[in-house]
């Protein structure tokens, strides 16, 4: 099992930065692949960001590239999610999401290749 915290979310203006933070325990972080989605109100869950298993590889949404930037930090079992130059379409509910792996290259980009989740954390931009 593997339990998942997201925190940083908050409310700030459009063209403002945010880094939120997702912890990870009860499982090997370093053989999870990770995953940043969110989800507006009266939309499916989408996908953001993910990172493979060391870091070296990562893949977004077309709607982020450039902007955001995931990373994570195997010894403090946690991934983050950089996002500067912030729209008020990026408003939604954040998760992070893990999914074993045993391949060092792995990504995942779809909801249901990922068995973890956290609870979520609400931004919301403002213009």
């Amino acid at each position: 099992q593997v339990q998942l915290v997201e925190s940083g979310g908050g409310s700030v203006q459009a063209g403002d930065s945010l880094v939120l933070s997702c912890a990870a325990s009860g499982g090997t972080f370093s053989s999870c692949v990770m995953g940043w989605f969110r989800q507006a109100p009266g939309k499916e869950r989408e996908f953001v960001a993910t990172i493979s298993r060391s870091g070296g590889r990562t893949s977004y949404a077309d709607s982020v590239k450039g902007r955001f930037t995931i990373s994570r930090d195997n010894a403090k079992n946690t991934v983050y999610l950089q996002m500067n130059s912030l729209k008020p379409e990026d408003t939604a509910v954040y998760y992070c999401a893990a999914k074993w792996s045993t391949s060092t290259v792995d990504l995942a980009t779809r909801v249901y290749e990922y068995r973890y989740w956290g609870q979520g954390t609400q931004v919301t931009v403002s213009s």
